[in-house]
């Protein structure tokens, strides 16, 4: 057994004493029991910070804190922090009831992505009758961080009228190992149930997939049991005599961590690669819709002095370009009146200090992993 399997497993039996005793109102040995769990928690965030479940254990962490507070001041509120996964409505938690409100007319260029997705979930869901041979189920969205990703897997919610999952793959992981297999199997059982009472597709969104289905340098056995169950529900989806309407959108911003076993899984692989210079002009004319611009903003200027950046990062532009009249606004006249609209000299200066998120050496191992394994 690995020292990290060693330090879990300590964990792990501190916090289910700990949470016994608080159930059972024995709060100073449960408060004990919380504080040699954070120990171990904190030991495994320090000692692995790329492991993929030390964010999740940090978030932990903080909750065991907050309810060693609580019993010291003997403030006690009804329920213990659990430690495993309550079975009741566990696969309630990602369903996202209200649909979100971003639609394809939202999203910039992309138009690529956008006819991909159009082709494997909308025709199939609106004339599956023309689908003999089955379509795809499993779509992979890969690229920088702040190119649209998860805006388009949300746009696709109001694209077709059914049941959206929105999963981040820390909550799969966030109770004990050997329960997330479990969740895995209950989100898919969930979507399947809702696909078939309804008659409407399940979306299951996983953003961040490559924590939950990459390879990594350190992991114990629970990540590759989770894989395996992963696996599993993904294969089940491609049954030809079943023609349920499930499907698994996953973003990533680091493909190649991926298990070789699941880029075959996602039978439509599309690159979201950072905007060029026409679409970047787009980008500008979109978010300076809504502010006023004086007449000297040159957009195809704009368009050329941010190369490599990302949509996120010319929003964030636009956003402190129209801050610096705001401030100036309230420093100059106490907040009174309207800014003045922003001028090509507040986005000059914005530039100088704010450069893009992406560097060429990423872009060229997106290129080059696209290149082996494009399928779009």
């Amino acid at each position: 057994m690995t020292v990290l399997a060693k330090l879990e497993n300590m964990a792990r039996r501190y916090v289910v004493a700990a949470v016994e005793a608080d159930r059972a109102g024995r709060y100073d040995e449960a408060i004990t029991n919380y504080k040699k769990a954070i120990e171990l928690l904190a030991k495994i965030v320090r000692l692995y910070p790329d492991y993929p479940l030390s964010r999740t254990y940090a978030e932990m962490i903080k909750k065991y804190r907050t309810r060693v507070q609580q019993l010291e001041s003997r403030r006690v509120p009804a329920a213990p922090v659990e430690a495993g996964v309550s079975d009741e409505n566990s696969d309630e938690e990602w369903l996202v009831t209200e649909k979100p409100r971003v639609t394809f007319d939202d999203i910039v260029d992309l138009e690529e992505a956008k006819r991909a997705i159009i082709e494997a979930i909308v025709y199939p869901v609106r004339r599956p009758d023309l689908f003999p041979l089955g379509w795809p189920r499993g779509i992979l969205l890969f690229g920088p961080p702040g190119c649209g990703k998860t805006m388009l897997a949300a746009a696709v919610a109001n694209e077709v009228d059914g049941h959206f999952f929105h999963v981040d793959a820390a909550s799969i992981m966030s109770k004990w190992l050997g329960e997330a297999e479990k969740k895995v199997k209950k989100l898919f059982a969930k979507a399947r149930k809702l696909a078939e009472e309804t008659g409407k597709p399940s979306i299951i969104f996983i953003d961040e997939v490559d924590a939950l289905l990459g390879v990594h340098s350190t992991e114990v056995g629970g990540e590759v049991r989770v894989r395996n169950q992963f696996l599993k529900e993904m294969d089940g989806l491609q049954d030809k005599d079943k023609k349920l309407h499930v499907y698994v959108i996953a973003a990533t911003n680091k493909p190649w961590r991926l298990d070789q076993a699941f880029i075959r899984r996602f039978q439509k692989r599309i690159y979201i690669p950072p905007p060029n210079k026409e679409v970047r002009k787009q980008l500008f004319l979109h978010y300076t819709s809504k502010i006023r611009v004086a007449d000297d903003v040159d957009f195809d200027k704009l368009a050329e002095m941010t190369e490599g950046y990302s949509a996120s990062d010319i929003r964030d532009v636009v956003m402190e370009a129209y801050m610096r009249t705001v401030r100036e606004l309230f420093e100059e006249k106490g907040g009174v009146g309207e800014p003045r609209p922003v001028a090509m000299e507040d986005f000059i200066e914005v530039l100088k200090r704010r450069g893009p998120s992406i560097s060429p050496d990423v872009l060229r191992a997106y290129e080059e992993w696209f290149r082996r394994f494009r399928a779009v």
